[in-house]
């Protein structure tokens, strides 16, 4: 099976989840990526658990670390300093998360690594980026996730405790910024496909949260009313939420005034589709509180199987609310091979969520465990720098690798 990026090397310094998760997604696609990590302790988010394997591997560090081989490497040494810009000297892509600044005072940065390798794709990943005001800030998904607007428009409607802003339920912001790093690192490629230039990527947590505020940012800047919160409800599209059953949660998602009326015959009140407060979706915005507590009456006479089947039926949008164990478990994740298990260097069996996207030519694909720490250490200094057995004991002695 052929694979998009066989031929490119990424030399991956970052931890925790936004540049793994980047490195992984390269990874799936057939990046060799070379997971450099701090010996005797690694990425942070090996320490993250429970759960872990019987080996020893966090669940957290399995997420976004498959598809890498594991060097251990001092870079505060000065050999370890000397084993990197040689490694750099020969690699595509060199992704980081270090504060803004920490690469450069250790002598790594990118116009340093840029002298030895023109071609080099640099890829540094923060909290607020490599300018601004909290440049220097430390990046943490959920104070972002707090600090860029997400968190002020997610949770409950209300006032006081019951209005309590929440965030995400996974760290969002990590992977999405991620991705963004994965897209931007494609596209520098492509540029030096065609100049032989390489060249440095900016990424900032802040700046990926703010993008994906969409409609909700572009609603603010256009009206100039700040947004609030809708629970589990829309703020422009009606009804597009969450209702109880009588004996759970559908979600529910009429995007357009035809499905509305398919839903009014749904639910045995086919008037509603002419009725001045709810026959369009501006209406229906208008009078939501009438609307809402109406369709809630119904919905709560039957069971969320019955209303899936009975709505679906009749084209309306609508799905369960599903908890974890049952989403990964439903048969659309089977077909699409959305769970994968490979076995890791312990011999543990270990489960994960497959690559989302499916190409017909060159599909990414889970062909090596997430590493033990240093797992490749003698193997790719052997095999990229001609080290010597003996040196590589030397490296060890003196606390390099």
């Amino acid at each position: 099976m052929r694979h998009a990026l066989t031929h490119i090397t990424v030399l991956d310094l970052s931890r925790v989840l936004a540049g793994p998760y980047a490195t992984m997604t390269l990874g799936d696609y057939g990046a060799e990526v070379i997971k450099i990590e701090q010996p005797g302790r690694g990425d942070d988010s090996r320490h993250w658990g429970p759960p872990f394997t019987e080996g020893g591997q966090s669940a957290y560090f399995l997420c976004a670390n498959r598809n890498k081989r594991s060097l251990t490497l001092n870079l505060k040494s000065t050999a370890g300093q000397t084993i990197f810009r040689r490694l750099a000297a020969q690699a595509d892509v060199v992704v980081e998360n270090f504060k803004a600044g920490g690469m450069e005072r250790m002598g790594l940065g990118f116009e340093s690594l840029r002298a030895g390798n023109p071609s080099l794709i640099y890829c540094a990943i923060t909290g607020y980026g490599q300018t601004g005001p909290d440049r220097s800030l430390p990046g943490y998904d959920t104070v972002i996730q707090a600090q860029g607007g997400i968190m002020s428009i997610t949770g409950p409607t209300g006032d006081g405790t019951d209005g309590e802003p929440y965030k995400v339920g996974v760290a969002i912001v990590d992977i999405t910024a991620g991705l963004q790093a994965a897209v931007a690192i494609l596209a520098a490629l492509q540029h030096r496909d065609q100049t032989g230039e390489g060249q440095y990527i900016d990424i900032a947590l802040y700046d990926t949260q703010l993008s994906w505020l969409a409609n909700v940012a572009s609603g603010y800047l256009l009206s100039g009313e700040p947004p609030r919160r809708y629970g589990n409800a829309h703020g422009t599209v009606v009804p597009y939420q969450t209702f109880a059953t009588a004996d759970g949660h559908l979600m529910l998602a009429v995007g357009n005034d035809g499905q509305f009326a398919s839903l009014a015959d749904a639910v045995g009140e086919p008037s509603w589709a002419d009725d001045d407060r709810f026959a369009t979706n501006p209406a229906r915005v208008k009078f939501r509180g009438q609307l809402i507590p109406a369709l809630a009456d119904h919905f709560r006479q039957d069971t969320t199987d019955v209303w899936i089947r009975r709505l679906r039926a009749a084209g309306v949008p609508c799905g369960p609310v599903n908890d974890i164990p049952t989403a990964l478990a439903s048969p659309q994740a089977e077909r699409r091979q959305m769970l994968q298990t490979i076995t890791d260097g312990n011999g543990d069996r270990i489960p994960l969520v497959g690559p989302v996207p499916k190409l017909d030519r060159t599909p990414p694909q889970i062909f090596r465990p997430p590493p033990l720490l240093g797992e490749h250490t003698e193997e790719l200094l052997r095999e990229k720098l001609d080290v010597t057995p003996a040196e590589i004991e030397a490296l060890r002695r003196n606390g390099v690798v």
